[in-house]
């Protein structure tokens, strides 16, 4: 179980400020997050869809490219090699 001194050290490592009379809140929360978390640890995983062991990813291919000059020369401007894009203020 997860005390409001636990949440102030949480927060403070995380760089939160959590007002004093929303503490006993946020410690209730946290608790039943974490009680959440602990019915997810009880569950059995197997026999679900992921027990196939497929792999869905595709192998990398490597394929001809544009050259750093081919790919300049459709950008509108560059600068030192590189494609210069608009100024984002």
């Amino acid at each position: 179980m997860v005390l409001e001194s636990d949440v102030e050290q949480i927060a403070a490592l995380a760089d939160l400020r959590i007002q004093e009379d929303r503490m006993g809140t946020f410690t209730t929360q946290f608790n039943r997050i974490l009680e959440y978390f602990d019915i997810l640890d009880q569950v059995n995983g197997e026999g679900g869809s992921m027990d196939r062991g497929v792999n869905v990813m595709r192998e990398d291919l490597v394929t001809p490219s544009l050259t750093p000059e081919e790919v300049l020369s459709n950008a509108g401007g560059d600068e030192d090699g590189f494609i210069r894009g608009p100024r984002v203020m």
